[in-house]
């Protein structure tokens, strides 16, 4: 007597493919949904964490860094001769200022046209304006 060989048929395998198959293609398509949704929300949680990084700025150095200053302000100390520079406690962020979810720079305007600071991302689409996933995140 043979003994009976341990494995797997291809017949087996093949069914066993088709329905990992169409349980992907029925899972996919909401986890990349999901996905773009999660991409907004850590753009706000970024947002509001620069956001606080930059009230702390302004209560060491009496006002929040101009435009023209940026946000690298929150994380490169001021030149020694520069005004304010004793002030200066930071680094205010624990890492460089990051780019948001889709890879382009954060928006920062101060003074701001919506309050003392206006700090945002232009969304998906990286242009402003638009709807849905492409919605800019802003901080106001």
């Amino acid at each position: 007597m043979r003994k009976k060989s341990l494995g797997f048929t291809l017949i087996e395998l093949l069914i066993v493919m088709v329905i990992i198959g169409m349980l992907a293609a029925l899972v996919g398509p909401r986890l990349f949904g999901q996905l773009e949704g999660s991409k907004a929300k850590a753009a706000k949680a970024q947002i509001e964490m620069i956001g606080t990084a930059l009230d702390a700025y302004r209560l060491d150095m009496n006002g929040y860094p101009s435009t023209e200053q940026g946000l690298v302000m929150l994380w490169d100390k001021p030149a020694q001769d520069a005004a304010g520079a004793a002030n200066w406690r930071g680094p205010y962020l624990r890492k460089s200022i990051p780019a948001d979810p889709w890879g382009n720079p954060y928006q920062y305007r101060a003074p701001g046209q919506k309050g003392e600071f206006d700090l945002f991302s232009f969304g998906r689409d990286g242009k402003e304006g638009g709807e849905g996933e492409d919605a800019d995140i802003v901080s106001w």
